[in-house]
């Protein structure tokens, strides 16, 4: 008698073939992008319809809608197009450039209470502007903002040549006692050129306050090269800084530079600071606190931690732009002091958190 074996009939959907595999659940850091961007689209909204003059949200509605009386009104089109639409603008630049200049410099340096002032770039574009007012006649909204953008970026350069100098080049400890040494100095410099020069010191507060009030689209156009090349050097540095989170030896082992790679996202943080400091002054605190939670929402992955950065840093600094313009209204609060009034509580919880010792940038 023949034995005959007996198949086993596997029901659909339970093997373990191909076709049969149970769906990958999305990430978290994918689904964080995705409602980063919609909140991103709402406060861009917002900012558009909400100002602090007296154009009703529903007069500012029907000209995006596209109403026809609504078009016909020049005061609408002046109070949408001509000053909301630039500060929307500025503030998701200002934002983005802050986001991911933090991410960059707390991965270099693996430093998670690593700030963006600490190349000097703030301070150098500070007494830049105080030399363009009090020597150059440099009044006007534009000049300011060339002024800055050239100051930080000489700032950062020279801290990069001394910060490549020697036998310990390129270190994060080199590259932070270099920006807070030269810091230091700008702010003195800036100083002592106040002191005999009101009318400069007038200007220089109203500057260095932050804001994004009286932001043009004019002003921004010349911002976007040098702000598109921070942002290509940033994405490029991705690999190289998952790397160095292994630390200097284990990133050699993998074939790179540390110095050679802090060097390079030394010189994409300034040109992503200056930009940002060019539109809206000194801001404190945004380029901190963005990364630290972009990496609570996606770990170890340096590319996600950019692109989280910058959602969460525009999200953010759009909203504290649209609170500032209500929250006293008929006048305006700046933008940088609702983010220092809820700043610094966040970074005194993150300095005590028992995840600091661990939030630091890596692979």
């Amino acid at each position: 008698m023949s034995t005959m074996r007996r198949v086993r009939q596997v029901p659909s959907g339970t093997g373990s073939g191909p076709r049969d595999r149970i769906p990958a659940r999305p990430r978290p850091d994918a689904l964080a992008a995705v409602g980063l961007v919609l909140l991103l689209a709402v406060l861009v909204l917002l900012s558009l319809l909400i100002g602090t003059g007296s154009t009703s949200m529903g007069g500012a509605w029907d000209y995006l809608t596209g109403e026809q009386a609504a078009r016909a009104d020049a005061r609408l089109r002046l109070a949408v197009m001509d000053v909301r639409l630039p500060r929307t603008l500025a503030g998701v630049l200002v934002g983005v450039c802050l986001g991911i200049a933090g991410c960059l410099l707390q991965a270099a340096t693996r430093n998670p209470l690593a700030e963006t002032g600490l190349l000097g770039v703030n301070s150098g574009a500070a007494f830049a502007v105080v030399l363009g007012l009090t020597y150059f006649d440099a009044s006007s909204p534009a000049a300011l903002m060339v002024w800055a953008l050239l100051g930080g970026t000489a700032a950062s350069a020279i801290v990069l040549l001394l910060a490549a100098s020697g036998r310990a080049a390129g270190s994060p400890l080199r590259l932070v006692l270099v920006g807070s040494a030269l810091g230091a100095t700008f702010h003195g410099l800036t100083s002592y050129v106040l002191l005999g020069t009101r009318s400069t010191y007038d200007t220089y507060r109203y500057w260095t306050i932050g804001s994004l009030a009286g932001t043009e689209t004019a002003d921004l156009l010349p911002l976007l090269a040098p702000a598109a090349l921070g942002l290509l050097v940033a994405l490029g540095s991705a690999r190289p800084l998952s790397a160095l989170g292994l630390g200097d030896e284990g990133a050699r082992s993998l074939g790179h530079h540390p110095g050679r790679i802090r060097l390079v996202v030394a010189g994409a943080v300034s040109l992503l600071v200056g930009c940002a400091v060019a539109v809206a002054g000194p801001i404190a605190f945004l380029g901190l606190l963005a990364p630290y939670a972009a990496r609570a929402l996606t770990g170890a992955r340096m590319t996600a931690q950019l692109v989280l950065s910058a959602l969460i840093a525009a999200d953010v600094m759009l909203l504290a732009d649209i609170l500032a313009r209500v929250v006293i209204r008929p006048w305006e609060t700046p933008v940088s002091v609702l983010l220092a009034f809820v700043g610094g509580p966040l970074l005194v919880w993150i300095a005590r958190s028992s995840r600091l010792s661990t939030a630091g940038a890596s692979a």
